[in-house]
């Protein structure tokens, strides 16, 4: 699952980190589709066009050591 998107990630991440750092970024192939300030509204946003599954909710820190891999799409974010 998300292995195209990580792989346009990971071949993009020093462009990636400098244009998005400090967002949440939404990958869909190999395209960045949506760019938010915080995680919940990246995913609420994003599952009224996609379905689950069919994204990675990516988060860009500040500092590198910080990041994740990446946030998986069937995160519950109905609390966040």
């Amino acid at each position: 699952m998300c292995e195209k998107e990580d792989a346009f990630y990971l071949s993009n991440k020093l462009e990636l980190r400098a244009k998005y750092h400090e967002k949440h970024i939404i990958i869909v192939g190999e395209e960045v589709i949506g760019v938010y300030d915080d995680a919940g509204t990246a995913y609420h946003e994003t599952i009224k066009t996609y379905p689950l599954g069919s994204f990675m909710l990516k988060d860009i820190p500040e500092d590198i050591e910080a990041e994740i891999p990446y946030i998986s799409p069937f995160v519950d974010f109905a609390n966040a």
